[in-house]
């Protein structure tokens, strides 16, 4: 019989074992800090993946005085309730007993007594994200990124520029001058379709699939519930064992899933039981579209107030070409009070000189209709009433992209991942499907509808 080795302990400036890091968390520790500049920990649940990045965290605003440093959720809300008031108190609590800090209940930060600060955002409040990303930071985590979308990530990374000096201490004793920038991710993988996947395994850009300029900056690590035995009760074992074969690989296992299966839609190419060629997304992708015979803006609401406590709100802007064919041009999706999804979807109608704006009815009456009559009551509108499930709506527009019938001008990461997991018993991806719900219902104007759809046959 062996034994396992001993917990390392991680006292604050070598101080009492208060917390213990199990061998495999010692592992992913030291890969935080290496000489990558973009680190993901990924795995399944309760794996402690969110404690060590805290804990990495406030060490790098000890070691670098006057340094900046946020957390991000995709929801603040989530941010505030995981992090603000739960994680990050008990890293404080547990690995720097003796530290004095600051809890700024207004603007949520916590300031060290050396002047660093480390703040908590959430990317779907727009007035908030703008505040945060005022200011260059030392160090961005991405928590439960499978649930960001990519272009919100892209955006925040622009801010990943602050230069701050370490501590004379800290300096001496590494041989470095100042503080080197890190961005850090978590996240329960999802499907080898999401820009986790492309960025940190396969080392391309997300949706341009382009090379990474750096691969070798580009690190990630896998810590499951199993190295985080000792912490765990036992009986949460059992609950995972539970779970479906999908569900046990990514939350229990850790890993990606490969193509979902019985997906309505695919990127690449696949092959059906027949021997049949089905061509993916990018199979039809385009750089530019032709004139177009018809232009819609499509809004699936969602009853979010835009402060975070809802899904999206669906915005895809979608034309007819005189080939026929149908384009995707435009993914205008937010998180905005009605006011200001009712104020996207009317600019969108202006700027792409649509024919008109469609919305589903929906909580109870003309929502949508009032809310972009309110925006611009000149602006044509639609109503769409949902008499079938999602499922069952994106079939047939699932057939017309077998069919080569429909292209996407340029790449829409965040929307193909969403309609990369549906399938015909449902949505399997996370939250709800709110930009692929707003193209299927485009494409159905555009394409399906017997009043205004055009002659394939003949355009073919």
């Amino acid at each position: 019989m062996t034994t396992a080795p001993a917990p390392a302990t991680i006292g604050h400036n070598g101080g009492p074992p208060i917390a213990k890091l199990t061998p495999k968390q010692r592992l992913a520790n030291k890969l935080l800090a290496s000489a990558a500049t973009y680190i993901m920990l990924r795995g399944g649940s309760r794996s402690g993946k969110t404690f060590l990045l805290c804990r990495a965290i406030v060490q790098r605003a000890i070691n670098a005085p006057g340094s900046r440093h946020v957390i991000f959720r995709f929801r603040f809300n989530h941010a505030k309730t995981s992090i603000w008031a739960d994680t990050l108190p008990k890293v404080l609590k547990l690995c720097f007993p003796t530290l004095r800090v600051r809890f700024d209940k207004s603007d949520f930060y916590v300031e060290l007594p050396n002047g660093s600060q480390i703040w908590i955002a959430g990317l779907d409040d727009k007035e908030r994200v703008e505040k945060v990303l005022g200011a260059e930071y030392a160090t961005l985590y991405f928590n439960e990124s499978s649930q960001i979308p990519w272009s919100s990530v892209e955006v925040a990374l622009s801010r990943l520029a602050q230069s701050v000096e370490l501590a004379p201490a800290i300096a001496a004793a590494t041989g470095r001058t100042h503080l080197p920038l890190k961005a850090y991710f978590d996240c329960n993988p999802p499907s080898k379709l999401h820009w986790s996947y492309q960025m940190f395994r396969a080392k391309v850009k997300p949706g341009t699939k382009e090379p990474l300029p750096n691969p070798e900056d580009y690190a990630e690590m896998k810590v499951n519930p199993s190295d985080n035995a000792e912490n765990l009760p036992p009986k949460y074992f059992d609950v995972l064992a539970s779970m479906s074969a999908a569900k046990r690989l990514r939350f229990e296992a850790g890993e990606w899933a490969s193509e979902i299966n019985g997906a309505l839609w695919s990127l690449e190419d696949r092959t059906a039981p027949d021997g049949k060629t089905i061509p993916g997304i990018d199979a039809n992708r385009v750089a530019t579209a032709p004139d177009m015979r018809r232009i819609v803006v499509s809004v699936d609401p969602s009853g979010t107030r835009g402060d975070g406590g809802g899904d999206d709100i669906g915005i895809v802007v979608a034309g007819l070409g005189i080939d026929g064919r149908a384009y995707i041009l435009h993914d205008g999706t937010c998180q905005l009070s009605p006011e200001g999804w009712g104020r996207r979807a009317v600019d969108l109608y202006h700027l792409y000189e649509a024919d008109r704006i469609i919305g589903e009815r929906n909580y109870g009456g003309d929502m949508v209709r009032f809310t972009v009559a309110t925006a611009d009551k000149k602006a044509a509108f639609k109503e769409v009433v949902a008499s079938r499930g999602k499922a069952v709506r994106a079939e047939p527009i699932s057939a017309l992209y077998e069919q080569g019938k429909v292209s996407h001008v340029g790449t829409f990461p965040d929307l193909e991942d969403q309609m990369c997991n549906f399938t015909p018993s449902g949505y399997v991806g996370e939250g709800s499907p709110d930009r692929a719900d707003a193209l299927v219902w485009a494409l159905t104007e555009l394409m399906l509808d017997s009043n205004y759809s055009y002659d394939l046959s003949n355009a073919l």
